[in-house]
């Protein structure tokens, strides 16, 4: 994998030109936390220095190879879309009482819970900044993928309806107005500020969106199979806080005699026990509900890819292509 780009561009020219302005988002991340709260600022670049794939500017840069891709908004909107992802990180970090964020302590466990929230706050509010430069088109854009990512997290703190057998529709949900949301409205702005057709414009947030998708629910596989914290997450950080994933839902629809015993840990809710939580990780990953969820990130890797086929065919298209399997190799 490329130090800056996620995933290695096939094309040397392209490669080039997406590492460059890649580069330069992550300059921008840095200067746009400027401020002369010496503590905020530090709160600000903590969860910025750490990393992370920067998957939602490089989906802006990625959709702008479709029109004027040197129209100098494009930096501007691509750093938005990561600080307002890595706000919404600051505040899940505190509502799940997480301890870890790539690889690093999180922010309420250094600065306290004020802070973390505070942060986040401003966070947003820096990206709002930002994509208030940038027209009305793209202002409309990201309210309405904000207005999702809180829907998306309001559900997912409210929990499935009664009304609602396994959580499954609900879960789907979700991730949709939670994580596919950004991506769509990444690729889409990249793809709207660079003066692509709007049918281009709008096959590519719906090929991002179901890539978005397909990235969330290998990420629930991966909290299940990983190995290590190669996530930045302990390995079964969900199963632990009982946060429901793909795999669970679907070992929760068993009634096989020999599933009784994980069906019990699955209900139970968090597995603080830490030889519960070994046990119901073990048993999980033998289970095969995760075949099931693998199944599911290939279906929606494929609702992507027909999208993309549609798309004018360049070396941008290929590398959407390759983000399809990049996304299914993840789970394997």
């Amino acid at each position: 994998m490329n130090a800056v780009l996620p995933l290695d561009v096939g094309d040397a020219a392209l490669s080039s030109e997406l590492a460059a302005g890649m580069a330069e988002v992550e300059r921008r991340l840095i200067e746009s936390v400027a401020t002369d709260n010496d503590v905020l600022a530090a709160a600000a670049r903590h969860l910025i220095s750490a990393g992370g794939k920067r998957l939602r500017p490089f989906l802006v840069l990625l959709g702008a190879q479709f029109g004027n891709e040197r129209d100098e908004r494009l930096v501007s909107a691509a750093v938005a879309v990561e600080l307002t992802h890595i706000g919404t990180l600051y505040h899940d970090d505190v509502m799940d009482e997480a301890t870890i964020r790539r690889g690093v302590p999180s922010a309420h466990l250094l600065w306290g819970t004020p802070l973390a929230v505070f942060t986040g706050d401003f966070l947003f509010s820096r990206a709002s900044l930002l994509i208030a430069g940038l027209g009305d088109e793209a202002i409309q854009l990201h309210a309405k993928a904000f207005m999702r990512l809180v829907d998306g997290q309001s559900a997912e703190t409210a929990g499935p309806p009664q009304s609602e057998d396994d959580g499954l529709g609900h879960h789907l949900g979700v991730l949709g107005n939670k994580t596919a949301s950004l991506f769509a409205a990444s690729g889409e702005l990249g793809s709207l500020l660079s003066g692509a057709s709007a049918e281009v414009t709008a096959r590519i947030g719906r090929a991002c969106e179901a890539w978005g998708m397909a990235f969330q629910l290998s990420d629930d596989v991966l909290d299940v199979t990983s190995e290590s914290e190669e996530s930045g997450k302990a390995p079964g950080a969900d199963l632990r806080e009982g946060v429901p994933t793909l795999p669970m839902i679907y070992a929760l629809r068993s009634s096989h005699p020999s599933d009784a015993r994980l069906v019990e840990l699955l209900r139970a809710g968090q597995l603080t026990d830490p030889a519960q939580h070994a046990e119901a990780l073990a048993l999980l990953q033998k289970h095969p509900a995760i075949d099931m969820a693998r199944a599911e990130v290939r279906e929606w890797a494929e609702v992507a890819r027909r999208e993309i086929r549609g798309l004018p065919d360049t070396p941008a298209r290929a590398v959407f292509e390759a983000l399809c399997d990049f996304v299914v190799e993840k789970t394997r």
